[in-house]
């Protein structure tokens, strides 16, 4: 009975080890899509820095000057925000995978255990088959005096 029970936390283990690599892996992948935004975002960023210096050399307004270094302020804040929140995605999956490792120890702990049960039935049993083997053999040993 006890080795049911034993089995069927096993499975409820098992089965909690798999929900929780499955919600590492969607953290993986939410902070490598953050990753992506970013390096995204810096590339146009430093595309729009190469042509606003190629056209500055021809402005002479100050308003737009002004303007296109506004712009350029809003973007180096986007690329600071998308990078907190990159940082922030990769902690969450950082902490997903300590907890599904965690997971992991638990589950192989219980198996073992589990191993351990297994292998002392299975030793139990066999020492009760040699004695029933053993006793038969007196009995026929004794039949045949």
């Amino acid at each position: 009975m006890a080795e049911r029970q034993l089995e069927l936390v096993a499975r409820w283990e098992k089965d909690k080890e798999d929900r929780l690599a499955h919600d590492f892996q969607l953290a993986q992948q939410h902070a490598e899509m953050n990753k992506q935004k970013l390096t995204s975002l810096e590339g146009y960023r430093l595309d729009y820095l190469r042509q606003t210096q190629m056209k500055s050399a021809g402005i002479l307004n100050i308003d737009k000057f002004n303007k296109l270094h506004s712009f350029i302020g809003k973007l180096d804040k986007a690329c600071q925000q998308q990078m907190q929140v990159h940082n922030q995605a990769v902690l969450v999956a950082e902490q997903r995978r300590d907890l599904w490792l965690a997971q992991q120890r638990k589950r192989k702990a219980v198996e073992m255990l589990l191993d351990k049960k297994r292998q002392a039935r299975e030793v139990r049993n066999n020492k009760l088959e040699q004695l029933f083997m053993d006793e038969l053999s007196t009995q026929r040993f004794i039949r045949n005096q």
